[in-house]
């Protein structure tokens, strides 16, 4: 058995405190007390396994997890996400512990947009205005003027002047469709989220025929072809209020399955098919998502590691676009 010493020396090349933890412990319970004695919150988004979803204090997508974090009076903040989101919340907190139960619970979207690189596209191209989609790194923040998430991207896009050359990064997928949406033509990274894009149109078509009064909704990270046969296209936060409010009593979902917990929470009695991907595995997981356990998230509470250490300079530099973020939305009312 790893000891608590030998683990830390490692956290960095596992991304986890490796200890091993009593079989017979109630998790639940155990992290339920380190809450109340340490004033922590666990902020998880939907895509968690479901555990991890119905021990956290607030659940929820990009957008209301940064709110979240931008209000909370907690002195930890533990992340059940992925590692943006945690940097996100360090962005927001300088003075709060931020705590990730796995370093390693990265993002292949935010992967899919270096900051050296992206910073020799933006100049380019001095005249654009930088919007990002959140789903980045503290360093591609650092380089936007907007940060938007899926919920508020039209809004925020909308708000600025028609006349404004943009550059929207990193998913293309969100920006082919916030400029079929708004009419315009922003300029796009070439960046996509792995999930997303192996959504297979055919597969959701015979979906479609076997289920024919389902409907098909959809998260706007998807590819166009996918997106043009979707009755509802929304944030993850969207499609989930789309299930409660629409008649409908079968949907198939076409996102990270993580979302299907809290739909069947919501709607006992409707029934939520995932959509198919075209590999040869039959689920649509984020294996980024799904590295985050309860086990982890208790060690990281107990031992409050791994942390979410920032230089300050780029903590500055990448909460400017993050609260033009949150002011718009608040002046939309997202």
């Amino acid at each position: 058995m790893t000891d608590i010493n030998s683990a830390k020396k490692n956290i960095e090349s596992a991304g986890f405190l490796d200890l091993n933890i009593n079989p017979e412990m109630d998790l639940f319970a155990e992290i339920e007390r380190l809450k109340k004695e340490k004033n922590a919150i666990i902020l998880a988004h939907y895509y968690q396994e479901p555990d991890i979803q119905d021990v956290a204090d607030f659940i929820g997508d990009s957008l209301g997890l940064a709110q979240k974090a931008a209000t909370t009076d907690a002195d930890i903040i533990v992340f059940a996400g992925v590692h943006f989101m945690a940097e996100t919340a360090k962005i927001l907190n300088p003075s709060k512990k931020v705590l990730l139960p796995d370093l390693k619970a990265g993002c292949s979207l935010s992967d899919s947009a270096p900051p050296p690189l992206f910073k020799l596209f933006k100049d380019k191209h001095p005249d654009h205005l930088v919007i990002t989609y959140i789903n980045c790194s503290a360093g591609m923040k650092a380089l936007s003027d907007i940060i938007c998430t899926s919920s508020n991207a039209q809004k925020i896009v909308e708000s600025l002047p028609a006349s404004q050359p943009i550059i929207f990064a990193p998913d293309k997928n969100l920006g082919a469709y916030i400029n079929k949406q708004t009419g315009r033509n922003m300029l796009l990274w070439n960046g996509a989220c792995m999930v997303h894009e192996i959504f297979s149109l055919e597969k959701i078509t015979k979906l479609k025929i076997r289920h024919p009064k389902a409907k098909v909704i959809a998260h706007p990270e998807c590819e166009a072809p996918v997106l043009a046969i979707a009755d509802y296209i929304g944030s993850t936060t969207g499609l989930l209020k789309f299930t409660e409010k629409d008649p409908a009593t079968e949907f198939i979902v076409v996102t990270e399955t993580g979302i299907l917990h809290q739909m069947q929470k919501n709607n006992p009695g409707k029934t939520f098919i995932p959509a198919p991907p075209n590999n040869s595995c039959a689920c649509n997981d984020c294996p980024h998502m799904k590295l985050n356990t309860l086990e982890k998230l208790y060690l990281c509470m107990e031992y409050e590691l791994p942390e979410i250490i920032m230089d300050e300079q780029l903590r500055i530099a990448a909460k400017k676009p993050i609260d033009r973020m949150l002011e718009i939305s608040a002046r939309f009312s997202l």
